[in-house]
């Protein structure tokens, strides 16, 4: 019997003046960063919560990596997601396919999409064909727009095997 489960994730991090904003694992600012525990990776942070919850019976994010525990203080979000991909391998999970929304004023992503897909789908270990990332921004609208904060929503669509097909 094959399994197909779904579970959305979303992030928010405060943006501050600082030496580096990481979106999917790539450095997009030399000027800015999030406001965060671990690097502030929003768009890891929202794909972790994302395969959490298509895991269904899997603690969140903050659960999992408490920002009260300093073994995260300023961890890779890249770590985090591997420990998540682990923990979807352990549970007989296989990723078909994330889509995420990444909503920001500046920096504009358009020239480090392609490195961002690459990194995702590596640390993942899946076909790029199964993650897509679009950009959005807010029109100067609300905190977001005003530029002080981004955010990601994400999708994520996995499949649970039973042992007998694997």
């Amino acid at each position: 019997m094959i399994k197909i489960r779904s579970g959305i994730g979303y992030d928010i991090h405060r943006l501050v003046r600082g030496n580096g904003l990481m979106i999917g694992g790539v450095k997009v600012s030399d000027s800015l960063a999030a406001h965060a525990h671990s690097d502030g990776d929003v768009l890891i942070h929202s794909l972790i919560d994302a395969l959490l919850g298509a895991m269904g019976g899997q603690p969140d994010i903050g659960e999992l990596f408490p920002d009260n525990d300093p073994a995260f203080k300023g961890i890779a979000s890249s770590v985090l997601l591997n420990k998540v991909k682990q923990l979807l391998a352990g549970n007989n999970f296989e990723i078909l396919n994330l889509d995420c929304v990444l909503v920001m004023e500046e920096p504009k992503i358009s020239p480090f999409k392609r490195e961002i897909v690459k990194n995702i789908t590596n640390i993942l270990g899946i076909p790029q064909s199964d993650f897509n990332l679009k950009a959005k921004s807010k029109e100067k609208l609300d905190a977001v727009g005003r530029g002080e904060a981004l955010e990601c929503f994400s999708m994520a669509m996995i499949r649970l095997q039973s042992k007998s097909t694997r």
